[in-house]
């Protein structure tokens, strides 16, 4: 079982696959096809390296080995030699040391691993991944994974070297309990095909025709708006792969993607539509529809812009100096995000467009995560408070008339006379994240804040908000696997690369820095400790409000009775993929 990162959950983040348990009556590559819909929009691409959506990782996770390995029965990043049998998965890393300092990693390879053009793999892969990191820090490809590296070089990874053809060495600015999630991303390439030059790598003809894989599908077909097709890799050296193929239908519709799994037309289904996950019960309650339904690690949100969008820039230069960021005329004032929070009905929304299928966060961490501070509770709804705030930050309700938008006089960051008005994005095929802009849109109103809603197509929203220039947005994100809750990644200064980077908002508060910094590096690793840490940081989120903190969704999982071998953990539903077979 290969370890995930977080992932965009705008249109639906993937579960990364791996491991098996090849018990079934079907024949290697005989046991029928696997039928997903997909409402999350055309794959970006089948890279992973540049993957940072759900479709993007869902097809290319099949098709690519993880450098580490995951324990789904225990949630633990484990090498291929410490996984029990039935959790083999494929990986690249076999074992490891680390050194008395616990600063540097030793990686031993599996050196039975090959790519399907029967190339090995080997460190010179793994070196390719990581120099293409390096390159997206430089803004060359437009990679998520930047996150690894701190341009500060305080924390992360520092260095990779392969010393030979089956090692590599990894060392860190200090010893890491995130080092082994870190170490993760560097996931193998196939350097042979791809291109020396970095320059050439966002738009490599590979990213959507890869032909040299080494997963437990190989690259069937893309067909856009309509399909993806893999087939079974028959010499895929995890195990034995009983499924023939599996099939990513495109599907513009989430309630048409329900009732063409209910009609039988799919076979298999991750985080159904809310409002129908009725429909799906009661299908499972007759026998034809086998259920898996957990606490979920997908959470909504609404990112507040903090910088100017108008001028969108790194958080650091090539030498790691800071460059300045300027400030959002709006929101660049926290006592605005604070009143916006104050003025919407958190608890009304999830109870009516997630259909009481959700839990309120109170600040950055899911309720399911082991650092969650359940003393902390969310902030209320107050419009009172909220109109206070606003009067507070200087944006007057100058016609005494609910129906207009405040102005600004003396605002921080805005001229007087600017309206409070800003631009609101979400995913058209997210129906819940829709209803909920639209409940937002009408309670913001009644506090005389003017929004003018927008729900366009996925791939769209993702340019718009990848470059910075957004106003604020609705979204979601599947939290990584095994549960950590290191920020570095979504709200720390290395995530802030516009184009690539995730740290859309630009936020950077220098104490969550160091607290964050702190739980990661914090000697022993234990969770107890470290969530006394990630308590402080929840405390100044939920005042800082880089999101607008909104609701964890509940998780189901379901396939057709037909599917055999479904038998889901929390956040990994693929996990033993190949022993799957369709009955029929």
């Amino acid at each position: 079982m290969k370890l995930f990162r977080k992932f965009l959950m705008i249109g639906t983040v993937i579960t990364l696959l791996g491991a098996l348990s090849p018990i079934s009556a079907q024949e290697e590559g005989q046991g029928g096809i696997i039928i997903e819909g997909n409402f999350a929009g055309d794959p970006a691409t089948f890279n992973p390296v540049i993957a940072g959506d759900v479709a993007s990782a869902r097809v290319s996770g099949f098709m690519f080995p993880g450098f580490l390995s995951v324990d789904p029965s225990a949630a633990t990043i484990r090498a291929e030699s410490e996984l029990a049998e039935e959790f083999k998965s494929g990986s690249l890393v076999n074992d490891y040391t680390i050194s008395e300092d616990g600063t540097v990693y030793t990686f031993n390879l599996r050196q039975d691993a090959v790519w399907n053009d029967g190339t090995p793999i080997t460190s010179a892969d793994v070196m390719y991944t990581w120099g293409a990191i390096l390159a997206g820090v430089d803004g060359i490809v437009d990679t998520p994974l930047t996150f690894i590296i701190d341009p500060t070089g305080e924390t992360g990874i520092l260095d990779v070297q392969a010393p030979d053809e089956f090692t590599v060495v990894v060392t860190f600015a200090n010893a890491e309990c995130t080092a082994l999630s870190n170490a993760a991303a560097l996931a193998p390439l196939p350097s042979h095909v791809l291109p020396a030059d970095y320059t050439l790598f966002n738009d490599d003809d590979f990213n959507l025709n890869p032909s040299v894989t080494a997963g437990i599908f190989n690259f069937g077909e893309y067909r856009p708006g309509e399909q993806v097709s893999l087939i079974a890799n028959t010499d895929y050296y995890g195990s034995d792969v009983i499924p023939e193929g599996w099939i990513y239908s495109a599907i513009a519709d989430n309630t048409v993607l329900v009732e063409q799994f209910l009609a039988g037309q799919t076979n298999v289904i991750d985080s159904p539509l809310l409002a129908r996950r009725g429909d799906i019960e009661a299908q499972a309650a007759a026998g034809d529809v086998t259920t898996y339904e957990f606490p979920s690690n997908v959470w909504i949100y609404f990112a507040f812009n903090l910088a100017d969008p108008n001028n969108p820039q790194s958080a650091f230069d090539a030498d790691g100096n800071a460059i300045e960021q300027g400030n959002h005329p709006i929101f660049g004032d926290v006592r605005v995000r604070q009143a916006m929070t104050l003025g919407v009905d958190m608890d009304a929304i999830v109870e009516s467009t997630a259909f009481g299928r959700g839990t309120r966060m109170a600040s950055v961490l899911t309720p399911s995560s082991w650092a969650y501070d359940e003393s902390l509770a969310p902030l209320p709804y107050d419009a009172a408070a909220a109109s206070a705030l606003l009067d507070e930050a200087g944006w007057i309700d100058h016609d005494n008339n609910v129906d207009t938008p405040r102005i600004a006089q003396g605002a921080m960051y805005a001229p007087d006379g600017t309206e409070l008005r800003f631009s609101l994005l979400t995913a058209v095929n997210r129906p819940a994240r829709v209803a909920a802009a639209q409940v937002m849109v009408d309670q913001l109103a009644q506090i005389g804040v003017g929004v003018d809603f927008s729900a366009i197509e996925f791939n769209t929203l993702v340019d718009v908000f990848q470059t910075q220039t957004f106003d604020a947005f609705i979204g979601g994100w599947r939290a990584g696997y095994p549960d950590d809750p290191d920020l570095t990644q979504l709200f720390l200064p290395a995530g802030d690369i516009p184009g690539s980077g995730s740290n859309y908002m630009s936020y950077n508060n220098p104490e969550v820095n160091r607290l964050n910094n702190e739980a990661k590096s914090l000697p022993g690793c234990a969770q107890e400790e470290r969530a006394i840490l990630y308590a402080e940081i929840q405390a100044i989120m939920q005042q800082d409000l880089p999101y607008m903190w909104m609701y964890q969704e509940d998780g189901m999982y379901a396939a057709r009775a037909e599917v055999q071998g479904f038998d889901p953990y929390p956040a990994q539903i693929y996990w033993n993929l190949q022993a799957w077979s369709v009955a029929n």
